[in-house]
């Protein structure tokens, strides 16, 4: 069980579930985490009828009359990786409205953003995370647990011979531009990927998600061998839904660590997570569990806060990068693409596009080499970084990349 105890006291409470504002004030630990569900899975909204699709036997169940999902290769029923095998019946795939935003009608290497990592800036990251501890809702981790976390991402790292990527995307309504984009620039990014590690062998996952009211809460899609094949479920995509701020991370993260996952030091293991909403705040306590599964799982979180974000969304996701050993990705304004974005909490950083951030990200985890960002790929800076690192008033130096 990982610690996740709050203040300096006697007796201990055994919590399973909690509400509200996590501010310190009691002494508290958590149950133990539960077992990742096992294989991708359809998850529906309370009172909404099942999609349809195939039974666990992998028959065909009779769809709504009228309608004929798409078929696609990569979903199974049973949980085992699908991307080679032949193409079944998927319950989770969305029949298509070409006009509804996203579907690729973005094009590739538009949209811009930073990068930051937390466990290079820990010092920082304390007292970010002191300046937010009445933050209703934020995830109930210990500095125990940041610190471990911070030892493991110490560890000299090595190179990696594997690739495992999933994304993990909110397509709730306000998300149109970010899943547009992701779709036209996916083939340049696994080219890219080809092209530098071309014995890597690559597999792709797709977790998509909404809310508790919506069509569907998450859906999720185990990996896919075939880089063509998931492109093409990740190209059925297109946001809707939504309506409140508050959407299912925690549901679709926890999915997310039942994926297929590769295990082994010698396999790169990560998760893109784009959103722009935080999760429920009582569902902080589900939401840290989902963390841990994928801390079980040794998969690195690398979130992209899109338009919109508030303080618990970069909060959390931020906490979420640093305890898995991931970096966070923020989209930038000088895109011009889609609605303002947040400014966020650091003192300085390089923005580039956002296909270079991910290339970085991936070229860092299976290299064993970090880096920043090549110079001519710097659109501009945040801040006033000088040799890649800024001074703040305290006199602390902080690594901008």
């Amino acid at each position: 069980m990982r610690n996740r105890l709050f203040g300096s006291g006697g007796a201990l409470l055994l919590v399973f579930g909690c509400s509200g504002s996590m501010d310190g004030g009691d002494d508290m630990e958590r149950s133990a985490v539960p077992a990742p569900p096992s294989g991708p899975t359809t998850t529906t909204a309370p009172g909404t009828p099942s999609a349809p699709g195939p039974s666990p036997t992998g028959t065909a169940s009779p769809g709504t009359p009228g309608t004929s999902p798409p078929t696609t290769p990569g979903a199974s029923a049973t949980g085992g990786a699908t991307g080679a095998s032949a193409p079944s019946s998927d319950p989770a795939s969305p029949i298509v409205d070409p006009s509804a935003p996203g579907n690729g009608q973005g094009e590739p290497g538009v949209l811009t953003a930073g990068t930051w990592d937390d466990n290079r800036n820990f010092d920082f990251f304390a007292s970010y995370r002191k300046s937010r501890e009445k933050l209703s809702g934020r995830l109930p981790f210990t500095e125990q647990a940041f610190l471990e976390a911070l030892e493991l991402a110490r560890e000299p790292p090595a190179r990696k011979e594997t690739l495992d990527v999933a994304f993990v995307i909110d397509t709730t309504g306000s998300m149109g531009d970010e899943i547009a984009y992701l779709q036209a620039e996916f083939v340049a990014l696994s080219s890219s990927i080809t092209e530098r590690y071309p014995n890597a062998t690559q597999r792709w996952s797709l977790v998509v998600y909404r809310d508790l009211d919506d069509d569907y809460v998450v859906r999720a899609y185990d990996f896919f061998d075939d880089v063509a094949a998931f492109q093409e479920q990740l190209g059925l995509q297109f946001a809707g839904g939504g309506g409140d701020f508050p959407e299912a991370p925690d549901r679709a993260l926890a999915q997310a660590a039942g994926l297929d996952w590769r295990a082994g030091e010698t396999t790169a293991r990560l998760a893109f997570w784009v959103a722009d909403a935080p999760h429920h705040t009582e569902n902080a306590d589900e939401m840290a569990d989902a963390v841990d599964s994928l801390i079980d799982r040794g998969v690195h979180v690398y979130p992209v806060a899109s338009s919109g974000v508030d303080d618990l969304t970069e909060h959390s996701m931020r906490s979420v990068a640093q305890l898995t050993g991931g970096r966070y990705l923020f989209l930038t304004d000088d895109s011009g693409v889609g609605n303002s974005h947040m400014e966020p909490t650091l003192p300085c950083y390089f923005v580039t596009k956002l296909d270079d951030a991910i290339l970085r990200m991936v070229d860092i985890e299976l290299s064993g080499e970090y880096r920043e960002p090549a110079e001519e790929e710097v659109i501009r800076t945040g801040g006033d970084p000088q040799n890649r690192r800024c001074t703040l008033e305290s006199g602390e130096v902080v690594e901008a990349y």
